[in-house]
């Protein structure tokens, strides 16, 4: 007779949605109480915020402050630690940047990640790197290993893409004129256009879409479609991992740039030609306001309200599982990044995986799924709507396909829920561009229209040496 399942615990963390939705709400905040005068305000703690005010202290400017609403900053980059190991609650890894990627290169070298041109093989994800469970067994890569002819065809028009050097990253340098027309469409219609009818592949490009954007290839530009596949090296190693995800290249700069935590902006004024924010007890006086929080939120922060692009921000759900040991298997070896065919989901990253040890007994697992079938509101309310034992279910039901000893190996479940997690670019994306305001610069990296490291860290950049044309008429070298 089979024993009673194991008791599974966990909770919903950092979930402190509610003292957004006060914005939302317009709801009365209490005057504050002081001001202070300061030449920059950074809006804002995710990783653009961030890297702004890195940005501001390498071209010598340290009199800014940084203000991020929640208890901790990295917003998309977060991390968490347990007994058995740090993990992400959300970006995981870099990919290695090209010689051409000069800005992400000079910070990667400031966190001593490369010297000389040579990089710490330490950070560089080890092997096996990731693999697939499809028709019943694992397979090496994320790649089906079906219907090859299509595989092959789709990839030799990549690589005509690719040598356009339209795709690039940051994707705001390049002009977009022999590509632009893929912008008008979504992936699933070019898909259809080129004629590739494999369910293999078809699945694979609506992987990688929901992957990078949080959106099926339906919702997505077919130019952002070929962006995931044409805009790095081919043959590039890496990519860069740490046991907490990108939340290591948080600590880094949370090292070099400080921040004023649970200062939640709740209104931003101009008077005169400055500019008034106001947070908590704070009032602050500044010449510049570098606005790194979700754009969707300046109509509700700013006042009067600048003209503000629309954007679709898709919702996720990540989980971190402690497990006690790991699923038996036949003959497959756990990889960093492990992938089920045909789910919802986006499958699981091994957190430990980066360890040196021979053997792991215990392990975590950083389980993603964007909410992509379902109409961004939907999704949002389902997130709500549903409590911490609907979501444990979800992510076990789906987990068991692939490891039916599941329940077995698991004694905790926590859970993180994304509402705006990212911008979607969706067709039309790269013909919208924010408008400028004298004094106040945008930064998130929705204003790439999607959410990578090196977009963020570009626009938290570009605002910075905006900020500094503005305050002195030049960018100090």
């Amino acid at each position: 007779m089979r024993s009673a399942a194991k008791p599974i615990t966990g909770i919903f963390v950092n979930d402190d949605f509610a003292r957004a939705h006060q914005l939302r709400d317009r709801a009365r905040f209490a005057s504050p109480k002081r001001q202070e005068k300061v030449p920059v305000v950074i809006v804002g703690g995710g990783v653009s915020g961030l890297c702004a005010g890195w940005r501001l202290q390498k071209r010598g400017m340290k009199d800014f402050v940084l203000l991020e609403m929640e208890a901790r900053a990295g917003g998309n980059s977060r991390s968490g630690q347990n007994e058995v190991s740090a993990f992400p609650w959300g970006a995981h890894y870099v990919p290695v940047p090209s010689r051409k990627n000069t800005l992400v290169r000079e910070i990667f070298e400031d966190f001593g990640l490369v010297r000389d041109g040579v990089w710490d093989e330490r950070n560089l994800c080890f092997s096996p790197q990731e693999r697939l469970f499809v028709n019943g067994r694992w397979q090496e890569e994320i790649e089906p290993a079906y219907d090859p002819d299509q595989f092959q065809r789709f990839g030799a028009r990549m690589k005509e893409l690719r040598a356009t050097g339209e795709f690039t990253i940051p994707v705001a340098e390049t002009a977009h004129t022999k590509t632009v027309g893929m912008d008008g469409m979504s992936m699933a219609e070019w898909m259809q256009r080129e004629k590739f009818t494999s369910p293999y592949l078809n699945w694979y490009i609506d992987y990688a879409c929901r992957d990078d954007y949080g959106s099926l290839a339906r919702d997505t530009s077919a130019w952002a479609g070929a962006h995931y596949f044409c805009s790095r090296d081919p043959e590039e190693k890496g990519p860069l991992t740490w046991p907490e995800g990108n939340g290591w290249l948080v600590k880094q700069l949370l090292a070099r740039v400080p921040v004023r935590t649970g200062e939640m902006v709740h209104r931003i004024v101009r008077e005169g030609k400055r500019w008034k924010v106001a947070s908590a007890d704070v009032e602050y006086v500044t010449d510049a306001v570098i606005f790194a929080a979700p754009t969707f939120l300046a109509p509700y922060v700013i006042d009067p309200a600048p003209p503000i692009l629309h954007r679709e921000y898709s919702p996720w759900l990540t989980a971190n599982l402690t497990m006690d040991r790991l699923p038996k298997e036949d003959d497959s070896e756990l990889a960093w990044d492990n992938v089920i065919y045909d789910s919802p989901a986006l499958g699981y990253v091994v957190a430990n995986h980066q360890t040196l040890a021979t053997h792991i007994e215990r392990s975590v697992w950083t389980f993603y799924w964007s909410l992509a079938e379902m109409q961004p509101k939907t999704a949002r309310q389902l997130l709500l709507d549903k409590d911490w034992t609907f979501w444990k279910e979800a992510i076990l039901n789906d987990l068991s396909k692939a490891h039916p000893d599941i329940r077995d190996c698991v004694s905790r479940i926590d859970i993180m829920r994304f509402g705006h997690a990212m911008a979607r670019p969706v067709p039309g994306f790269l013909t919208t561009r924010q408008p400028s305001t004298e004094g106040l610069y945008f930064a998130n990296s929705d204003q790439s229209g999607y959410s990578i490291f090196e977009e963020a860290q570009y626009r938290g950049v570009r605002a910075a040496d905006d900020s500094l044309l503005h305050l002195h008429g030049r960018v100090s070298r």
